[in-house]
């Protein structure tokens, strides 16, 4: 079943690795045990997937992309909900039909993927939600599951985020370790700045007035406000708004990012979207 593609679900190349991965370890002799010796290889059933608690769902394609690793029969998947929808308790989210052992057998894999997938949708959407009319975007970090990043930042796209930077090869961040490791900041960013292509943008992290100041001289395009404090924040957007992008990053949580929206900054990033989030709870059930 084709899903429509809003929010740029990763390519094959991608979740086929992935869906590697996660089957070898769930089947590492290629065989589940008891669903293979309960029932024949051609008996078929009926399941549905659904949601156990209210959220937003997200990764519905990987239902057939993991069904269609297993080679005992076609499953065919009806997806009963939108990428980036709400869901209510006990909402049914996709039908499946086909061999019980593959319905079976693939079950914990694709639950562990969805719950995790429509966990963050769900956290960025109530974080999207906070900011509502601020004009201030929510942006997720490079603080992901190792393997599931391009999923994960996916997830976050389908509840309202956007993406940082997918990896290091990206785009130009200075940390604060590389400002440390540096003996002149100043003429090492303006050094940096002429090194790096033209269509790409320079972004310094910052803790104070001072180095914003410092950073922008050297040429920064972006700036990194670093677990300042709202005063702290609210001097550098006063003096910088519409110079630089203004990012906010560190600490920042779902009860204070309002707070730090209303202070003028552009973006708010949050590594909490993808390294502490409470999975959205599913489940599967024959019938």
């Amino acid at each position: 079943m084709v899903i429509e593609d809003r929010f740029g679900f990763p390519s094959h190349g991608v979740t086929d690795r992935l869906v590697s991965l996660a089957l070898e370890e769930d089947l590492p002799g290629g065989m589940d045990l008891t669903s293979c010796g309960l029932f024949e290889a051609t008996t078929l059933s009926k399941g549905m997937f659904q949601a156990k608690a209210e959220g937003v769902f997200a990764g519905g394609t990987l239902i057939e992309r993991i069904y269609d690793r297993f080679a005992d029969g076609a499953v065919i998947v009806e997806i009963l909900v939108g990428e980036g929808q709400r869901v209510k308790e006990y909402q049914p989210i996709a039908r499946v039909e086909g061999p019980i052992r593959t319905l079976l057998s693939a079950e914990r894999t694709i639950l562990n993927l969805l719950m995790r997938l429509s966990g963050i949708a769900t956290m960025t959407s109530s974080y999207v939600k906070a900011v509502s009319g601020t004009g201030c975007r929510i942006v997720d970090t490079r603080k992901t599951t190792p393997g599931l990043r391009a999923l994960e930042k996916y997830a976050v796209r389908a509840g309202g985020g956007m993406n940082h930077r997918m990896s290091l090869s990206d785009g130009v961040l200075v940390k604060d370790n590389h400002l440390a490791a540096c003996a002149n900041p100043g003429e090492e960013l303006a050094r940096l700045k002429t090194r790096i292509p033209h269509t790409v943008k320079m972004e310094v992290e910052v803790t104070h007035l001072e180095q914003a100041r410092m950073a922008v001289r050297a040429g920064a395009d972006i700036l990194l406000l670093d677990n300042m404090t709202p005063a702290e924040m609210s001097g550098v957007v006063a003096e910088f708004k519409g110079r630089v992008v203004l990012e906010a990053s560190g600490g920042i949580t779902l009860d204070t990012v309002a707070t730090v929206a209303a202070i003028g900054v552009d973006v708010i990033s949050v590594g909490a979207l993808t390294h502490s989030v409470k999975a959205l709870d599913l489940s599967f059930e024959l019938v």
